[in-house]
């Protein structure tokens, strides 16, 4: 990939929606206002339409056209690129090269052939593996101890499109979806500013991906918060922390749906117990009999109220539903 221009300042168009786009956002103007004669230029952002949020349902912007409107870039956001007088706009801006993160709106082949370079992606795994919607909770929910940021020359393929440039992070143990996120996300922006300045210096090789090797990373669902107590406690343990803080593991108690915020594999034994019934009480924790050993909940919430530990959960109006031969689950109580 060349840029094959005369030194001119590259012309970025940026495309991004969430945090996690606004970190490369704000990575890319970092490094344009660090640098007398700065390499590129940032000339323009692409973001989804406001949305209603929160109980007054207002108009909310996203991140990362905060952060664009704060800069001074003149911000689009067209509801799809279906309608050709907002490709015409996007041809009209004359950019080098696209710059694509969560933006959340699938790009046409015209719209991904406009700039000069075309389109490239900062994706939140090391592709072939997870491509698609949820890559840094499927990785988590897997069991996976690494992951990563891939630079990627976008295709009209599903995260299918040439790898430009890699960069590992490992996968700690008590790692939930937002703490990798949010580590992935300044990761992703130093690995978009490194990928730039080889894209500049004409070093960056594009390699192929391997089909063999991909897996697909589904959109979340509420219906996968349910916990299975059939299952093992290390499962539920990595459901929990993949499904924090969206859409949030949780199961039927007597007290109604209970949210578990927090929990880790526990040491104790009781494989007579079934499945879901909580076989240990402290103020640290309650024990619960999976499948396959015993897991300890440290955090919870009841419908109508907020996070809080086990210790205080004990000392409230559900502690009934958190007692010694209390079953957690789908099934009735015994």
């Amino acid at each position: 990939m060349s840029t094959d221009s005369s030194h001119s300042p590259l012309r970025i168009v940026f495309a991004g929606t969430p945090e996690f786009a606004a970190a490369s956002l704000q990575a890319l103007l970092d490094t344009q206002n660090a640098e007398q004669g700065a390499a590129y230029d940032v000339i323009g952002v692409y973001t989804q339409p406001d949305r209603p949020a929160g109980r007054g349902q207002k108009l909310v912007q996203s991140p990362v056209k905060q952060l664009a409107l704060a800069n001074d870039i003149p911000v689009f956001q067209p509801l799809n690129f279906k309608q050709e007088e907002d490709r015409i706009q996007l041809a009209a801006l004359k950019a080098d090269i696209m710059i694509v993160a969560a933006y959340g709106i699938i790009l046409p082949k015209p719209v991904l052939e406009t700039p000069r370079l075309g389109c490239i992606n900062v994706h939140a795994s090391l592709l072939p593996r997870w491509r698609g919607a949820a890559p840094i909770h499927r990785a988590l929910i897997a069991g996976d101890d690494k992951t990563g940021i891939t630079i990627m020359q976008m295709d009209v393929g599903l995260d299918t499109g040439d790898m430009l440039l890699k960069a590992d992070c490992d996968i700690l143990p008590a790692d939930t979806s937002a703490t990798l996120h949010d580590r992935l996300a300044v990761l992703g922006g130093s690995t978009l500013v490194e990928a730039l300045s080889l894209l500049q210096a004409d070093k960056l090789d594009a390699e192929k991906q391997d089909d063999r090797l991909s897996c697909y990373a589904a959109k979340l669902t509420k219906q996968e918060a349910n916990i299975d107590w059939s299952t093992s406690a290390e499962w539920i343990e990595r459901q929990v922390r993949g499904l924090s803080p969206w859409p949030v593991a949780c199961t039927q108690s007597l007290a109604g749906v209970m949210k578990i915020h927090a929990a880790h594999i526990a040491t104790v034994s009781d494989e007579a117990s079934t499945p879901g019934d909580i076989i240990v009480v402290t103020k640290e924790g309650i024990v619960v009999a999976t499948g396959q050993g015993t897991i300890c909940i440290t955090e919870v919430q009841f419908a109508g109220g907020k996070r809080m530990k086990i210790q205080d959960a004990l000392n409230g109006k559900h502690k009934d539903a958190l007692e010694i031969g209390q079953r957690l689950g789908l099934s009735s109580q015994p």
